[in-house]
C-alpha cells in the first residue's frame, strides 16, 4: 500500500535526526547504556578491538552460537567464552515473569497483569526484581521482555506480553528494561518482529505494509532500543517473505540504520535458517547451538562465500555488550544474594495493582460479613503462571482458599469442575490394578492388557498423570486407538501450567472420547526410562461432572457470598481455539449464579474471555496469572483492603465472531502459510472504533470501589507536544485508584487512513474520598504523527484535532479540540 501526504505546508517530518520525546506518562526513554554499568567509551572500544584482533577464527565462531553448559543451572541457553583471553561465558535465562532456572525464584504476576496497572514506575520496579534475581541466580542475559502486541485473543502468549496498544506497550517496556539492566542483567527484547501468534509461528509469512509495521508493532521495539536494551531476539516467523532472523529490512535497515541499535541480535531457539544470508543481514548469535553459525560458517569463511568481516562485525557487537556490562574488564559488581522477601513484596503489589474489576452490581464487592462458598479447583490450588518459558519455580504458593479462610468466618469449598479426574473404580477393570499409584523402575517397562467395562454410554475424559518426560509418558490404547499420542511441535515441550501440572508436580494430559456401553479393550505400556516413572490413570464422566456441579450449587445456596474461580491455561507453543472458558465452566457459572446472585467470578485466564453468563453475576474480577502472591492479592481485593486498580490493556469482545481477526482466516491464522495484517493501523481498540463495534469491555475499562468525576479539560500545543489538562475528583466515600486516559482524533491535514482516535497518554491516580486533582498529560509529537512510507519518516499530523478524556476507550467523559502546528 502506498501512503500519500497532503502538500499543505503545515506538515513537517518528525524523526530521523530529530529526537522525539517518548510518552508523557512515565515512558520517557533514556540513552543506550545510561542505566547499565560499564557504559561505552573510548577505552571500551579499544578493549573490544584488541580482543577481536587476538581471536582465532575458531574462537570467533565459538562466540556466535550457543553450546552445552558444562555446569548448567537450568537456564535456557549458554554461550561459551574464550578463557585464554578472559572472555567469560554467558548464561541466558527465560524471564517474562521471573527468572526461569532450576532453583526457586520470585514468581511474579504475568506481564499482562503488570501492564494492567498502567504504571511505568511499577514496571521499572518489576524489572529490578528480575534483574537482581537473575544476577543472584548466576545469569547474565534475560530473554525478556516480550513486547509483541496482542493482535488476536487466541495467541497463546498474550499473558506474556503487555497490551494491544503501541503507546502503553512502549512506555512499559522502556521502564522494565531500565529496571532489569540497572541491576546489571542484559535485557533481550523479543520477538522481532510480528510474532503475534503461536500457531504456525515457525513458518507463517506475515505480510504487512511499512506504515502499519512502524505505527503499530514496532513502537515497543523502538522504545526498547531507546531505553538501551542490550539484545534483541529475532522471531520465528517470516516478514514479507523473509524469515525474521535473516531479514535485512528489519535487522539492518530499521534496527541498526534507522534506530541506531548497537547491541547484539540473537535468534529465538532454533530460529536460524541460513548462514550467509542471516549473518550478512545482521544476525549475530545463533541459539541454542551452531547448526548454521558453527562448522557451516567456518566452511563459508574458508571457501570465501562469507567475508570474515561479517564474522568480526558480529563478534564485535557481542563483545561490546559484554564490555558495556563490565564483563570484560571485571568492573561488573559482584553477584548479589537473593532477596526473596523484597521480591515477594513487589509480586504482591503488582498483583493488587493490576487486579481489574470488570463488573460489580448490587454491592457484591467488597465482601461483607457472612459465609463464603469458594467454588472451583483454582480456588483451592495456587494458579501462579502460564506454561512454557514463562513458568517459574516459585519460592512458595498458596491457594485462595487458604487466604480467604485466614480472614476468619465460615468458608467452604466445592470442586465445581474437576480438572485432574477421579480414580477409576476397581470394578470396571479386569484384571484389576492400582490405577492411582503405579511405579515403574528405571530401565523396566510395565504393561497391562485387560478390559474396561462401563454400564452406560457416556462421554469420558481420560486423565493421565505421569512423572516422566513427554517422550516416555505411558501409552494408553483404548479399543486400538491411542488416547495420548505424542503431538509434534512445541506443545509437547512447553508444559508447567496450571492445567498441565498436578498438585504433586506430575505432568497431566487429557483426552475426551465417547465410550459406548459394554466392554472395551484397554492396553497400557509404561516405560521406566532412566530414572523410573510414576503414573495415574483417572477419568471424568458426565455423572461425576453432574455430582460436582450439584455440590457447588448446594454450597453456593447455603452461603451468603459465592466466589467462583474460573480458569483458562495458556502456554507458549500453541494458541487457544476459542475465547470461551474451557470445559464446562460456562454451565457451572450459570448454575452457581442462579443459586446465588451474590456470586463473584474470579478469572485466572490469559487473555480476553467471552462471558455469556455475565448478567447473572454479582461481580467479575480479572486476575490473569497472578504469581506466587496471587492468593493474598486476590483476597485483599475481594475484601476491599485495596482498590482494584487495574484497567484492561486489551479489548474484550463479546464472542468469537466479533473481534479484529474474526471471520477472515487470511488475517488469522493465515491461508496457505501467509497471514495478512490487512487491518492496517486499526489494531486493537482502534478497530472497534473504526467498525463502530461495541465490545464486551473496552480497552482501559476497570471499576473502582469508589466513583470519579472528570471536569474542566483544556489542551495546548507547543513544539514539545500537546499538553492536556483536566481535573479528576473522587466523588465516593472511600479512597480509590483512577486511571484517566487521553485520546486524540485524526489529523485533517493527512490524506491517510487514520485511526478514529489513538491513546495519547494516561495517569494513575490515588485519590482520597472527596479529593480532587488537576492532571496534566503530555502527548508526544510521535503519538500525533503518522509514518510516511514514501519518505520513510514520521509526519506530524497537523490541523485541528479532537481530544477526549475518559475512564476507558468506551467511556469518554470530556472533549475539546486543539490546533496542532508544524
Amino acid at each position: 500500500m502506498t501512503d500519500t501526504v497532503s502538500r499543505r505546508s503545515a506538515l513537517r517530518l518528525v524523526g530521523g535526526a530529530v529526537a522525539v520525546a517518548a510518552a508523557a506518562t512515565g515512558g520517557a526513554t533514556s540513552p543506550a547504556g545510561a542505566h547499565a554499568p560499564g557504559g561505552p567509551g573510548p577505552s571500551a572500544g579499544r578493549r573490544v578491538e584488541s580482543l577481536l584482533a587476538r581471536l582465532t577464527l575458531d574462537e570467533k565462531i565459538s562466540l556466535l552460537h550457543g553450546a552445552t553448559d558444562p555446569a548448567p543451572l537450568g537456564q535456557a541457553g549458554y554461550l561459551p567464552g574464550v578463557e585464554r583471553l578472559g572472555i567469560p561465558p554467558l548464561r541466558l535465562a527465560d524471564g517474562p515473569a521471573g527468572v526461569r532456572v532450576t532453583a526457586r525464584a520470585t514468581a511474579l504476576p504475568a506481564p499482562v497483569l503488570l501492564a494492567s496497572a498502567f504504571d511505568p514506575e511499577l514496571a521499572r520496579r518489576y524489572g529490578r526484581v528480575i534483574g537482581h534475581e537473575g544476577r543472584a541466580l548466576g545469569q547474565d542475559v534475560l530473554l525478556s521482555p516480550m513486547v509483541n502486541l496482542i493482535r488476536t485473543p487466541y495467541a497463546g502468549r498474550n499473558f506474556e506480553t503487555f497490551s494491544e496498544d503501541p503507546l502503553l506497550t512502549a512506555d512499559l517496556v522502556a521502564a522494565e528494561i531500565e529496571g532489569i539492566q540497572g541491576e546489571g542483567l542484559v535485557a533481550t527484547v523479543k520477538h522481532f518482529a510480528l510474532n503475534n501468534q503461536e500457531r504456525d509461528r515457525e513458518s507463517v509469512d506475515v505480510r504487512v505494509d511499512e506504515r502499519t509495521m512502524h505505527e503499530v508493532e514496532l513502537r515497543g521495539f523502538k522504545a526498547a532500543v531507546d531505553a538501551g536494551a542490550g539484545a534483541v531476539m529475532g522471531a520465528y516467523n517470516k516478514v514479507n517473505g523473509t524469515y525474521a532472523c535473516e531479514n535485512k529490512t528489519l535487522l539492518t535497515d530499521v534496527l541498526r540504520t534507522q534506530w541506531g541499535f548497537e547491541g547484539l541480535v540473537m535468534t529465538d531457539w532454533f530460529a536460524a535458517h541460513s548462514t550467509r544470508k542471516a549473518l550478512t543481514a545482521g544476525l549475530d548469535l545463533e541459539m541454542p547451538a551452531g547448526t548454521h553459525f558453527g562448522a557451516a560458517l567456518k566452511r563459508a569463511v574458508r571457501d570465501g562465500s562469507v567475508a570474515e568481516r561479517y564474522v568480526d562485525r558480529a563478534v564485535r557487537r557481542i563483545l561490546s555488550v559484554l564490555d558495556r556490562f563490565g564483563l570484560l574488564d571485571g568492573s561488573a559488581p559482584p553477584r548479589p544474594e537473593r532477596d526473596s522477601r523484597a521480591g515477594a513484596a513487589v509480586a504482591l503489589e503488582v498483583a493488587k495493582a493490576g487486579a481489574t474489576l470488570l463488573r460489580n452490581k448490587r454491592g457484591t464487592l467488597p465482601l461483607a460479613d457472612g459465609s463464603i462458598a469458594v467454588i472451583g479447583q483454582p480456588g483451592s490450588l495456587p494458579f501462579i503462571s502460564g506454561g512454557g518459558s514463562a513458568h517459574v519455580v516459585p519460592d512458595h504458593a498458596a491457594g485462595p482458599l487458604d487466604a480467604l479462610r485466614a480472614r476468619g468466618g465460615r468458608v467452604t469449598h466445592a470442586l465445581g469442575e474437576d480438572i485432574f479426574g477421579k480414580p477409576l473404580p476397581a470394578a470396571v477393570l479386569s484384571p484389576r490394578f492400582d490405577s492411582e499409584g503405579r511405579r515403574v523402575e528405571a530401565g523396566r517397562t510395565w504393561s497391562y492388557d485387560g478390559t474396561l467395562t462401563v454400564d452406560r454410554a457416556d462421554e469420558w475424559t481420560f486423565v493421565i498423570h505421569y512423572s516422566g518426560a513427554p517422550t516416555i509418558r505411558p501409552k494408553v490404547v483404548l479399543d486400538g486407538k491411542e488416547l495420548f499420542p505424542l503431538v509434534p511441535g512445541w506443545g509437547e515441550y512447553f508444559m508447567g501450567g496450571y492445567v498441565t501440572t498436578a498438585a504433586d508436580g506430575m505432568s497431566v494430559r487429557r483426552r475426551t472420547v465417547a465410550v459406548a456401553k459394554g466392554t472395551h479393550k484397554l492396553r497400557i505400556t509404561a516405560p521406566g526410562g532412566d530414572t523410573g516413572q510414576r503414573f495415574r490413570l483417572r477419568r471424568i464422566t458426565s455423572a461425576t461432572r453432574a455430582q460436582d456441579v450439584a455440590e457447588a450449587v448446594r454450597a453456593a445456596r447455603a452461603a451468603h457470598h459465592a466466589v467462583l474461580f474460573a480458569y483458562e491455561d495458556a502456554t507458549e507453543g500453541q494458541d487457544r481455539t476459542t475465547i470461551r472458558l474451557p470445559g464446562h465452566q460456562d454451565a457451572l457459572i450459570e448454575a452457581v449464579t442462579a443459586a446465588n446472585p451474590r456470586t463473584t467470578v474470579v478469572l485466572n485466564t490469559s487473555s480476553a474471555t467471552s462471558m455469556p453468563w455475565l448478567e447473572r453475576t454479582g461481580a467479575v474480577l480479572q486476575m490473569y496469572y497472578p504469581g506466587q502472591e496471587g492468593a493474598a492479592a486476590t483476597a485483599a481485593v475481594l475484601f476491599g483492603d485495596c482498590d482494584p486498580g487495574g484497567r484492561l490493556t486489551q479489548t474484550f469482545p463479546f464472542d468469537d465472531d466479533h473481534h479484529p481477526v474474526a471471520g477472515d482466516p487470511r488475517r488469522y491464522p493465515g491461508v496457505g502459510g501467509t497471514e495478512l495484517y490487512s487491518e492496517g493501523v486499526h489494531a486493537g481498540h482502534r478497530w472497534y472504533d473504526a467498525k463502530g463495534e461495541r465490545p464486551l469491555f473496552p480497552f482501559g475499562h476497570g471499576l473502582s470501589y469508589t466513583s470519579f468525576g472528570y471536569e474542566d479539560v483544556s489542551a495546548h500545543w507547543h513544539r514539545h507536544g500537546l499538553d492536556v489538562r483536566f481535573t479528576v475528583r473522587n466523588t465516593g466515600r472511600r479512597a480509590g485508584i483512577a486511571v484517566p486516559q487521553v485520546y486524540v482524533g485524526r489529523s485533517p491535514d493527512l490524506e491517510l487512513d487514520q485511526a478514529v482516535r489513538v491513546l495519547g497518554g494516561y495517569r494513575r491516580l490515588a485519590l482520597d474520598a472527596g479529593q480532587r486533582q488537576r492532571v496534566s498529560v503530555r502527548v508526544a509529537p510521535r503519538t500525533l504523527s503518522s509514518w510516511d512510507a514514501d519518505r520513510h519518516a514520521w509526519v506530524l499530523g497537523t490541523g485541528r484535532r479532537s481530544v477526549w478524556v475518559g475512564a476507558s476507550a468506551g467511556d469518554l467523559r470530556l472533549r475539546t479540540s486543539v490546533e496542532v502546528h508544524g
